[in-house]
């Protein structure tokens, strides 16, 4: 027992070490961080600033919209191909966001597929469109990838919910449009907040596809400070100011999840069984199911389409390295699978801790050890390195840095860390 209590303490705080490191930046400054520290806040941390925010926002509204409409539609109606859709909606999920942002860069510029068949086909002559790699771009991507977090919440807050509520406002004689906006969104507002923090926790994290498109966040910047100006303090420093913002945002997404779990215990007596949807036909149900298809065409379908037929286009002017792609391919599933059942049993551990020792030490580190999954991946990749490179330079013949950068062993914690 005694030695089950010493490794789950040892587990929270190897867990906890990469953020707690990032905070303690702040007390290791020296001339040079603070001179760039200071120039950053002269030149480009007010444009860091106003691009995260705007990004932030322009996404919010794209995976409200997404989630909330596609949701509703699957949930609360029945159309020809609604089963299907409801499961297809998850799929963009399964695309990277950088690899759509690949994907639509290649097919819509100037020398892409489409401009190019354009043009060839009617004359145009020029750029028949504006570049698509700028804020409103980047936005568009993250929405379409992220929605289905406001997909899935509010999907499961509408079954859970709304049914029987909604038979009653019907039998008022309340209209089906005034039946959605006065009961059924109310009804999954907690849910859709959530959905909507998770979101916005990845936008703020996400770096491929701000860098790609030229966007200048706080993503970008850590790295810039990192790579570019060769100062892991600032880089540090920059990273706990992304924190803050991201632990801002998992303040309210958990607020939220104790709103659903409220509501839930409220309504969980009159929600047992479900009313069964509305049928639609003719032109409804035909916008119906475009509405719901066209997230999936466009965050995952066409995307896919383009790098398919690109992996084709390529594999005519030279051969393809498939067995490289196996090797690339087996590597990924297996530190996948390693992290994954890791990460299960070090979970099964701690939450076995708190079950059976309900100690506040035990239960508060648990606790913020389980807020890995709001940290960005760079800031839990800053966290690491950052110590590791001053324990470098102060004992340069130790061999932890190679257990750490030369083995996986520094991806597993970064994995667990996150996850």
């Amino acid at each position: 027992m005694a030695f089950f209590s010493w490794f789950r303490g040892l587990v929270v705080w190897l867990l906890l070490i990469p953020v707690w490191l990032i905070c303690l930046a702040w007390w290791h400054t020296d001339p040079q961080s603070q001179g760039i520290w200071q120039g950053l806040i002269d030149t480009v941390l007010p444009e860091y600033t106003r691009h995260s925010l705007m990004l932030c926002v322009a996404v919010a509204v794209g995976v409200v919209s997404m989630g909330t409409v596609s949701a509703t539609l699957v949930t609360l109606f029945d159309f020809p191909g609604r089963r299907t859709l409801s499961v297809m909606l998850l799929m963009p999920l399964a695309m990277p966001a950088y690899v759509v942002a690949y994907a639509y860069t290649d097919f819509l510029q100037y020398s892409g597929a489409l401009q190019t068949s354009l043009r060839a086909a009617f004359g145009w002559q020029g750029e028949l469109w504006p570049d698509v790699r700028n804020l409103w771009g980047a936005a568009a991507v993250l929405s379409l990838s992220l929605y289905p977090y406001v997909y899935v919440l509010c999907q499961q807050a509408l079954r859970e919910h709304a049914g029987q509520l909604m038979e009653a406002a019907r039998l008022l004689g309340v209209g089906m449009g005034q039946r959605i906006r006065r009961v059924a969104w109310p009804l999954a507002r907690p849910a859709i907040a959530a959905g909507l923090a998770l979101s916005l926790m990845e936008t703020l994290a996400d770096f491929g596809v701000s860098s790609y498109f030229g966007v200048p966040t706080f993503s970008t910047g850590i790295y810039k400070a990192w790579l570019v100006m060769d100062n892991p303090i600032a880089a540090a420093q920059l990273s706990s100011c992304l924190l803050l913002t991201v632990g801002v945002v998992l303040w309210w997404e958990q607020r939220a999840q104790a709103r659903r779990r409220f509501l839930g215990r409220r309504t969980h007596h009159a929600t047992s069984s479900s009313t069964s949807p509305t049928a639609l036909h003719g032109w409804v149900a035909a916008l119906a199911w475009l509405a719901c298809a066209m997230p999936v065409l466009l965050g995952f379908v066409l995307p896919m389409a383009i790098m398919v037929h690109a992996l084709w286009r390529d594999s005519q002017a030279q051969p393809i390295p498939w067995q490289a792609f196996a090797g690339w391919c087996w590597h990924s599933l297996r530190l996948g699978a390693l992290g994954a059942a890791l990460a299960l049993v070090l979970a099964w551990i701690l939450a076995h801790g708190v079950r059976t020792q309900p100690g506040t030490w035990l239960r508060w580190g648990a606790r913020l050890a389980g807020l890995g999954y709001a940290v960005p991946g760079m800031v839990i990749v800053v966290g690491l390195l950052w110590p590791l490179g001053w324990l470098q330079s102060a004992w340069p013949d130790a061999s932890l840095g190679y257990w750490l950068t030369g083995t996986v062993l520094g991806v597993l914690w970064a994995y667990l860390v996150r996850f």
